[in-house]
């Protein structure tokens, strides 16, 4: 699935959701992004900025490294999968596409949303698309 379809797809099904995008770990890229509202390129650049820093800054390796050494885990698999972020008005929910770690879809709600509908309706998003 192409990643505007993937964006498309987390507006229409995530309860009260008002933005979408995508970021690409490897680059450090926002491949893709759609918002109800403009927003200034420069706040768009950082998105991709700040979500690298929220699943793969510096202190985060470290403590995934801590944590495979002391269980003994060899693999590559990251153990930040998702992570909830509430600010004044609104709910940011940012996860792992399942086939492809490198790769973190992120959709903003307003802050009335049902968190849990929010994260199954993200989950399932997330758990069924390929890039």
């Amino acid at each position: 699935m192409s990643v505007d379809s993937i964006v498309n797809s987390l507006l229409k099904e995530v309860p009260k959701a008002v933005a979408a995008g995508v970021v690409d770990m490897d680059s450090g890229m926002l491949i893709a992004v759609k918002t109800v509202d403009s927003h200034p390129q420069q706040v768009l650049d950082l998105l991709a900025a700040a979500t690298k820093d929220l699943f793969e800054g510096d202190n985060v390796m470290t403590i995934e490294n801590v944590f495979k050494r002391a269980r003994g885990v060899k693999s590559d698999e990251r153990y930040f999968r998702e992570i909830i972020v509430t600010s004044t008005n609104l709910l940011h929910f940012f996860s792992r596409l399942k086939s492809r770690q490198s790769i973190v879809l992120t959709v903003v709600c307003r802050m009335d949303a049902n968190l849990g509908l929010v994260v199954t309706k993200a989950r399932d998003i997330t758990n069924r698309e390929t890039i």
